[in-house]
């Protein structure tokens, strides 16, 4: 049987005959379960109002047991209360323009993903290029095979059209993880049929039902389909299209609002009319996959598993196409936070304390800075300036935090025991870091560690927020292909901005470079370009100071279009695109950090322009 909440088919009136003293559920996620009459054909509806036991009435808490993780079964899992994790951050996230991440990083991230607990990783579009293909491939082959001591393996999923080709290419690059999944998909929409598939219903189904059919043909035990536009789609015809493909094989089927149009009570009406109305449904797991143009994503993801969905896609950080996707963070602590007590028992596997080290890496490879405000990770999201909000704090943490800052790995700087300063050692650098969640080998420790006194000396305190800064300058950063040495600029109102640089290539050769600009930063790009001989054009560049005063270390980021022409096919549209590639660099001299930012962007598109000539 399929996962099924406790609490899938339950009205309104019925709640409050259970439960005469308990709080009623949100208007939200009540009024799907009204009146089932109105949404189900007469033949369901019986079935659908039926009584089910009632929800367990407890007082709030954030205090949430941690259950074992069941068995990993592709269609279909032992506990109805537990919500998979499908994360696509690697996929759909790196879709964001300028979120191109090489395959180091991406396996980076993978790594970091196991850490989390993840039970479904997305690695990559396999069909969208040479280098897309050959990233998925290293992620199925490392990071789906490292199981651990409790059995955990995540799974390595490809996405793929629906095509022979893309299917066989997905298959090609994830077959060799333990778990490997395909995840094809086609519009459903009406809209969509139209104008972008021009093809009739019938010809969809058939494409979609042969296309499963075919992938499970290859060998693969675990294929995921997905309508593409089901929040806009007709529902008698996802009914059907939904029952061919679990014929055909599949084993989830995940139900995307693709243009983030649907509201919460819509969207989980949608899940539980395609629960009540799909002929096999219990033999599959039902999926959901929310974007966030309406900034409902979030809402709409908890709609859904409230509503019987057992799966979730999601991206760190809530990166992706257009405004987004649903945020991994945000949906796993609503669920850690209230699953118990309003969602009905739901609950994931993931462990929390590492949403803050992968929230900080996908910022850094993707150049896709979070905004202060972000909930869960925003820089603002365990600060309190107001005077009200700082006594309630000082009395009681539980009057402002609902979710306490150490549940996600974030340790609060005035309570770490530690303050780091000029006279600071290696070891409590070391311990420092450990504790913000960076685990870094030798080379690295003695690198931040040189870089970390030179600061100490300039300033009296060393912050959490400097280091980090410092770590992502040093760890988070493309391979080298190019890199800076030495920088001398004039600049001011006497005459122009020049400026020399040396850059040490991969094999330790030195460079130097002189241009004149409009400015210090200009003239240093300029001279870097001399070096480098690589056509970029800059598209963004932006700079923050990571903490207060002059004495604050800046961090630099830049987005960079080589005119070489990166196009990889793009999933959704079928069209080639240009590649943007993101830089980020850290230092007290703004345009030392500048120039870092620089490289680390040309790095990265360099690093890309020699695996093309490799495959």
């Amino acid at each position: 049987m399929a996962a099924v909440s406790p609490a899938s088919r339950f009205s309104a009136s019925q709640f409050s005959a259970a439960n005469p003293k308990a709080k009623p559920f949100p208007s939200s996620f009540i009024q799907f379960r009204l009146s089932p009459s109105r949404h189900f054909p007469s033949s369901s509806s019986a079935a659908a109002a039926a009584a089910v036991p009632s929800l367990p009435r407890k007082s709030f808490s954030t205090s949430i047991s941690c259950s074992v993780r069941p068995e990993y079964i592709p269609n279909r899992i032992s506990d109805p209360h537990y919500v998979r994790v499908f994360d696509t951050t690697l996929r759909d996230g790196e879709q964001s323009p300028g979120a191109t991440m090489t395959s180091k990083e991406k396996l980076d991230i993978a790594r970091q993903l196991i850490k989390l607990g993840v039970d479904v990783i997305e690695a990559g579009f396999p069909a969208a290029s040479k280098d897309d293909f050959e990233a998925v491939k290293a992620i199925a082959e490392e990071i789906g095979n490292a199981v651990d001591e409790d059995g955990y393996v995540p799974v390595i999923c490809g996405l793929s059209r629906c095509n022979e080709k893309d299917i066989r290419t997905a298959w090609d690059a994830v077959k060799y993880a333990k778990r490997p999944r395909i995840h094809t998909f086609i519009a459903t929409s009406p809209i969509h049929m139209k104008y972008k598939l021009r093809k009739s219903k019938e010809e969809v189904v058939e494409i979609a039902r042969s296309m499963v059919s075919f992938a499970r043909s290859l060998g693969c035990e675990d294929v995921e389909f997905s309508p593409e536009d089901a929040g806009r789609s007709d529902r008698e015809f996802l009914y059907q299209i939904l029952e061919e493909v679990i014929k055909a094989g599949a084993t989830t089927l995940n139900i995307p609002d693709t243009v983030g149009i649907n509201l919460p009570s819509e969207f989980g009406q949608l899940i539980a009319d395609i629960k009540a109305n799909t002929p096999g449904i219990e033999n599959v797991i039902i999926s959901t996959h929310c974007q966030n143009d309406l900034g409902l994503s979030t809402a709409n993801t908890l709609a859904g598993a409230y509503s019987g969905a057992r799966q979730v896609e999601v991206t760190i950080n809530g990166i992706g196409e257009r405004a987004g996707n649903a945020s991994l963070e945000e949906v796993v602590m609503a669920i850690k936070c209230r699953g118990e007590h309003v969602l009905g028992g739901l609950y994931t596997g993931i462990n929390t304390k590492h949403i803050t080290m992968a929230s900080k890496m996908v910022e850094d490879y993707s150049g896709l800075q979070v905004q202060p405000h972000k909930a869960i990770v925003g820089a603002n999201a365990f600060a309190h300036e107001s005077g009200i909000h700082q006594d309630g704090m000082l009395k009681h943490k539980g009057t402002y935090e609902i979710i306490s800052p150490e549940d996600i790995g974030l340790e609060r700087a005035n309570e770490a025991g530690i303050v780091l300063g000029k006279l600071s050692g290696r070891h409590a650098l070391r311990d420092r870091l450990k504790e913000l969640g960076y685990e870094l080998d030798d080379q690295q420790l003695g690198n931040i560690f040189w870089r970390f006194k030179a600061v100490a000396e300039q300033k009296k305190r060393v912050t959490d927020a400097d280091l980090i800064a410092l770590v992502s300058d040093e760890v988070f950063q493309p391979e080298t292909v190019w890199k800076l040495h030495d920088l001398q600029v004039t600049c001011g109102t006497l005459g122009l901005s020049t400026a020399t640089v040396k850059l040490t290539d991969a094999d330790g050769e030195e460079h130097i470079g002189c241009a004149v600009g409009t400015g210090p930063v200009d003239s240093a790009y300029k001279a870097v370009d001399l070096i480098v001989k690589e056509e970029a054009t800059l598209m963004e560049y932006s700079m923050n100071a990571v903490t207060e005063g002059i004495d604050a270390i800046a961090t630099t980021r830049v987005l960079i279009r080589g005119e070489n022409k990166h196009t990889p096919t793009h999933a959704l549209t079928d069209e080639p695109f240009e590649r943007t590639f993101s830089g980020s660099g850290a230092g007290m001299d703004i345009v030392v950090c500048s120039v870092k930012a620089y490289i680390s962007a040309l790095n990265k598109m360099l690093a890309f322009k020699q695996q093309e000539h490799m495959y």
